[in-house]
């Protein structure tokens, strides 16, 4: 569908199913005080450029080479978390987060032969601008559901995505394609709009139980569930190095929700 286009289905959906939910606080969006809005416009801009830059990196890049780099934002997170609001980790804490990294690293190498060339391919650099971007998105989604509220927090970020992502189609006249691919994909962009919105959403509320930090390193395990899934619906093989990271990033994800539990 391309990007916007899939950037406007996901946060449309979103901001029409939020809205019972944050009809009265909608009415006070400005009430809140103008560094607060701010806060939400910033973390709205740079959601949008982190998920611009994942997808175009997911397109341009071998998915092989760039899901390692991608993993790469959540010592970002870590270390905005600790400089800004002095969200400090125990030694347990930074032991099995670098482990689940290591280990997402592991599954998310699936050839043995990565040359000097694929990794300075376009993707890879445009992922390691992400892993920044999206790092940085998911301290502030955090931070602003403590701010506001995780719901209301993800319904100003969808309508935000979403206005933006509309004018860039009606600017570049891209509304009849865009309803021509949804008629024909609809189950699909119905179903990735749901599940990435349920994501957000969950993790907003995370952020407001738990440290940020956390929520981000047991939330990035999905790379380990996603080859689990493949592994036992799929019926994918796995290299014993994939086995191994599978074994110690969902290992690492379990020990950090129970110490958190």
């Amino acid at each position: 569908m391309g990007d916007w286009e899939t950037l406007f289905v996901i946060t449309a959906f979103g901001t029409i199913v939020l809205i019972p939910f944050v009809y009265n606080d909608i009415a006070y969006m400005f009430s809140y005080g103008d560094v607060t809005l701010f806060l939400l416009l910033g973390v709205s801009t740079v959601l949008l450029i982190a998920a611009l830059l994942d997808f175009e990196s997911l397109k341009k890049g071998k998915i092989a080479v760039v899901e390692p780099v991608l993993a790469l934002e959540v010592p970002v997170t870590v270390i905005l978390a600790f400089a800004v609001i002095n969200e400090s980790l125990q030694l347990l804490d930074i032991f099995l987060i670098t482990t689940l990294i290591l280990g997402l690293i592991l599954v998310s190498l699936k050839t043995r032969r990565l040359t000097k060339k694929a990794w300075l391919e376009r993707g890879v650099v445009l992922a390691a601008i992400g892993a920044f971007f999206m790092g940085t998105s998911n301290f502030l989604v955090g931070f602003a559901s403590r701010v506001t509220n995780p719901l209301f927090a993800n319904w100003f970020i969808n309508i935000f995505l979403a206005v933006v992502s509309l004018f860039y189609i009606m600017s570049h006249k891209r509304t009849g394609v865009l309803f021509q691919d949804f008629k024909g994909n609809s189950r699909l962009i119905i179903g990735v709009s749901i599940f990435d919105n349920l994501a957000w959403i969950a993790f907003a509320f995370a952020a407001t139980l738990i440290p940020i930090a956390i929520a981000v390193a047991i939330s990035e395990s999905y790379i380990a569930l996603a080859a689990l899934l493949g592994l036992v619906v799929s019926k994918e093989k796995l290299m014993k190095h994939q086995h191994a990271g599978l074994a110690i990033a969902l290992t690492s994800a379990v020990a950090l929700a129970a110490i958190y539990a």
